[in-house]
C-alpha cells in the first residue's frame, strides 16, 4: 500500500463523545482505487469512524482526502469529491423517490438551476442500478426498509464522486440485493472509485481488497482480506467465536460453539 496514492489519510485521529473517548489517536491509510471494509464487534468506533473521515463529527488530529484537508476545499468541491451513505439518514417522507436520488446531484448544479439531461440520466442509472426506476415515483413513507435502503444507495452513487463512504450499506437488504451491491462495488472500483465501507456481515467483507479491524476505538490490524494475519485479527476482537475457512475460491466466516454449547 506504501507505493499507492492514497485515498484517505488520518494522523492521530481522536473523537470524544459525551466525555466518553470514541476513538484513540487513529493513524490510517487507505489506498486509492480499491474498496476497505471496516470491521469489529459492536462498540468498536467503527462508524464514528466513518463520521469522522466524512468530516460529519469534530474531532481532533488530522483528515486528508486525497492529499487535502476536507476545510481547504469549497463546499461543492467536498461534496462533489465524496459521497456518503449513512445509517437511518433523515429524508422527507413525502419526497419521491426520483427527487430523493437528483439529491445527489446537487453538486453538480448551479445555484437554483433546474436539473439537467446529464443529472436525469445519471438518476435514472443509479435507480436502474438498484433495480429501483420502476417505482421512481412513489413517495419514500410508502417504501419498506430494504426498498429505502437501495433509493438511498441510489442517490450516494448519483453522485458520482471519486470516494464514497457507506456505513452498513447492506442493512435491510435481502440476499439477492446484497449481491447486487456487491456487484456495483466491483464495478465502481473498475472507474477507479475508492469504497470504504462498515460492514457487520463478515463474509460479504472478505470479498473486498482491504480491511480494518477495530476494537475498543483503535484500528487492531490493517492488511488484505485474504492474507491469513487479516483473519487471525478478525477472529480475536470476535473472541475467537467465529473463524474464517476458505470454501471454493471465496472466504467463509463460519460461527464457533463454546465450549458450553452456548
Amino acid at each position: 500500500m506504501s507505493l499507492m496514492s492514497a485515498a484517505f489519510e488520518a494522523q492521530g485521529l481522536s473523537v470524544n463523545l459525551g466525555g466518553r473517548s470514541v476513538l484513540k489517536g487513529i493513524d490510517l491509510r487507505i489506498a486509492q482505487g480499491r474498496w476497505t471494509c471496516v470491521v469489529g464487534p459492536n462498540g468498536a468506533g467503527k462508524s464514528t469512524l466513518l463520521r469522522a473521515l466524512a468530516g460529519l463529527l469534530p474531532h481532533q488530529g488530522q483528515v486528508l482526502w486525497q492529499g487535502a484537508r476536507p476545510a481547504e476545499l469549497t463546499r461543492r468541491d467536498r461534496a462533489r469529491r465524496l459521497s456518503w451513505l449513512g445509517q437511518s439518514e433523515p429524508v422527507a417522507e413525502d419526497l419521491c423517490v426520483l427527487d430523493v436520488v437528483l439529491l445527489g446531484r446537487l453538486p453538480h448544479q448551479d445555484w437554483l438551476a433546474a436539473p439537467g439531461a446529464r443529472d436525469r440520466q445519471a438518476v435514472e442509472s443509479a435507480l436502474r442500478a438498484v433495480h429501483a426506476w420502476d417505482w421512481r415515483d412513489r413517495l419514500l413513507g410508502q417504501l419498506s426498509g430494504g426498498e429505502r435502503q437501495r433509493v438511498l444507495l441510489a442517490r450516494a452513487l448519483a453522485v458520482d464522486a471519486p470516494l464514497m463512504l457507506m456505513d452498513e450499506p447492506l442493512a435491510h437488504l435481502d440476499p439477492p440485493h446484497q449481491a447486487d451491491w456487491l456487484e456495483r462495488v466491483q464495478c465502481l472500483k473498475a472507474k477507479g472509485v475508492t469504497l470504504l465501507s462498515v460492514l457487520h456481515e463478515i463474509g460479504v467483507a472478505l470479498h473486498a481488497d482491504d480491511v480494518v479491524v477495530m476494537q475498543a476505538g483503535c484500528v487492531m490490524h490493517q492488511g488484505p482480506c485474504g492474507d491469513a494475519f487479516s483473519h487471525r485479527a478478525i477472529e480475536a476482537v470476535f473472541d475467537q467465536r467465529l473463524a474464517i475457512h476458505a470454501v471454493g475460491s471465496q472466504w467463509a466466516a463460519l460461527p464457533v460453539s463454546t465450549p458450553d454449547g452456548v
